[in-house]
C-alpha cells in the first residue's frame, strides 16, 4: 500500500503546483513528523483575494493573520493537525498536537508561500524568531513591514483652494464687534494641520511574530510587535 500511496500523494502534489498550491505542516512536537496539504485553486485564489483588501501594512497584517488561520483549517482537514489546540497542555498527547516549533516552522512555510506569490505588499518574510525565559523558549514565524509599493503610497491632499471673499465682507466686517467671526477666519492651528505623512506610511522595517501557536487550529495567528512578543506578551495560554 505504500507504493500508491506515495504515488497518489505525487499526482496530487503534481496537480496543486499546477493549479493551487502543496505545502507540508509540522506536528507531534519538534517537526517529528510532517504532513502534505494540499490548497484548492479556489481557496488559495480566497487568501489573495483576502490579502489584496489590505490598502496598508495593518491591513495587511490582520488579512495574513485570518489568512494563515484558514490556511491550518485546510491542513486540518488532511492531517492530524485538527487536533491541535493553543498552547501545549490542552492537547497534550494527541496525535496531531502542535508544539512552538512545529508552528514557527510551518507557518514560516505558509508566509513563503504567500510571498513566492507576490501577495505581501507591505511585509517581508524573516526567520523564525526565539524568546527564552528562565527554563522555557519559545519560537515564532516573523514578518517585517517594508516601504508601500508606489501605488499604495499615500497621497496628501491637496490644499483646498480660497473661498472668494465678497466686495461687501470688509464693510460688514467694520461694522460688528464679530471676534468669533474673526477667530473662525485665522489660519488652522499647527494641531488642527493634517497629520505628518510618515505617521500614515507605517513603519518599515518594524518586525512582528506572526504566531499560530497561540490559537486552536484554524483560528487567526497571533500578530503582534516583535519587541512585544520577546517580552512575554501574548495571549495567557500554556
Amino acid at each position: 500500500m505504500r507504493g500508491p500511496t506515495f504515488l497518489l500523494l505525487a499526482l496530487l502534489a503534481a496537480q496543486a503546483h499546477a493549479q493551487g498550491a502543496v505545502t507540508s505542516v509540522c506536528y507531534n512536537y519538534g517537526c517529528a513528523s510532517e504532513g502534505l496539504v494540499v490548497i484548492d485553486p479556489a481557496r488559495l485564489a480566497r487568501a489573495g483575494e483576502t490579502l489584496a483588501l489590505a490598502h496598508d501594512a495593518a491591513g495587511e497584517r490582520d488579512a495574513i493573520a485570518h489568512v494563515i488561520g484558514d490556511f491550518y483549517r485546510i491542513a486540518g482537514e488532511q492531517t492530524p493537525v485538527r487536533a491541535d489546540r493553543g498552547g501545549n497542555f490542552a492537547d497534550q498527547g494527541a496525535e496531531g498536537r502542535m508544539d512552538c516549533i512545529d508552528h514557527s516552522t510551518s507557518t514560516t512555510r505558509l508566509l513563503r508561500l504567500l510571498e513566492d506569490r507576490g501577495w505581501l505588499r507591505f511585509h517581508r518574510v524573516e526567520e523564525p524568531a526565539r524568546r527564552s525565559r528562565v527554563l522555557f523558549q519559545h519560537f515564532s514565524a516573523v514578518i517585517e513591514e517594508i516601504d508601500a509599493p508606489p501605488h499604495e503610497a499615500v497621497v496628501p491632499a491637496p490644499e483646498p483652494e480660497p473661498m472668494p471673499v465678497p466686495d461687501y465682507m470688509a464693510v460688514m466686517l467694520a461694522q460688528c464687534d464679530c471676534a468669533e467671526v474673526l477667530q473662525d477666519l485665522r489660519p488652522a492651528a499647527a494641531s488642527d494641520a493634517a497629520p505628518e505623512e510618515a505617521s500614515l506610511a507605517g513603519q518599515p522595517g518594524a518586525r512582528f511574530a506572526v504566531d499560530s501557536w497561540f490559537v486552536d487550529n484554524g483560528e487567526p495567528a497571533v500578530v503582534l510587535p516583535l519587541a512585544d512578543w520577546l517580552d512575554g506578551e501574548g495571549p495567557n495560554v500554556q
